[in-house]
């Protein structure tokens, strides 16, 4: 790692500590920023170096830690030996614990990353969290399923810890188990259909976007 790599994530990492301790009071802000660079001793070309976008930056940067220190959690567990399942819940939750370490932060980080013009940002974080997720799971797919996979669990994502942050965690447990209950069922259906439906169908040209596998069935093509 270079001398240049290390202050960087250095850095980052005394930002990110100084934004938390003051996100409570001041939500997520470019003065957020600005406070937390000031604390850190950088340079206001410094912080536009690290954060160029500012507030989204240090959204994302919080997003990575959390993902960082689920995965650190989840490396207790060795997932071959789980039911998938059982591996999607214990990924899961150790996100969720995650993210509720810095409860008062988060607070503000989804009330800012519900706005309409930052939903692109919170669903390109949320992918990435899927994705560690899986992959940890040992999803190796590269087909439709890799897509449909982190969409699934990209919403139970989303939607346990909004209900951890509303209702507390035992509410929380229990919306995750219905969330997972519903969907192994209707893997279960998909898995009997003839005909997949349009989100499958989503997922596959997608798939084949990235991956390649030829042109779409012909009754696809003109549906």
């Amino acid at each position: 790692m270079s001398q240049e790599t290390d202050w960087a994530t250095a850095a980052e990492e005394s930002l990110l500590a100084a934004a938390l301790a003051r996100a409570p009071r001041l939500g997520w802000t470019r003065r957020l920023v600005a406070e937390a660079a000031r604390a850190t001793g950088l340079t206001e070309g410094e912080a536009e170096l690290l954060l160029p976008h500012g507030a989204r930056d240090l959204a994302a940067l919080l997003a990575r830690s959390h993902d960082a220190r689920a995965l650190q959690a989840l490396c207790a567990h060795d997932p071959a030996g789980m039911k998938i399942r059982d591996r999607i819940r214990l990924a899961v939750i150790a996100r969720c614990e995650a993210a509720m370490r810095d409860e008062a932060a988060v607070r503000r980080w989804s009330g800012f990353l519900a706005l309409p013009s930052h939903v692109p940002l919170a669903l390109r974080l949320l992918w990435a969290s899927a994705d560690n997720l899986w992959r940890w799971a040992g999803d190796t797919s590269t087909d439709e399923n890799h897509y449909s996979k982190r969409v699934i669990l990209a919403e139970i994502l989303a939607s346990t810890l909004a209900v951890w942050l509303a209702s507390g965690e035992a509410v929380a447990r229990t919306h995750l188990d219905g969330r997972i209950d519903a969907v192994m069922a209707f893997e279960m259906w998909k898995a009997r259909a003839i005909r997949p439906r349009l989100g499958v169908r989503l997922a596959q040209r997608l798939g084949r976007m990235r991956y390649g596998g030829g042109p779409a069935p012909a009754k696809e093509r003109h549906s």
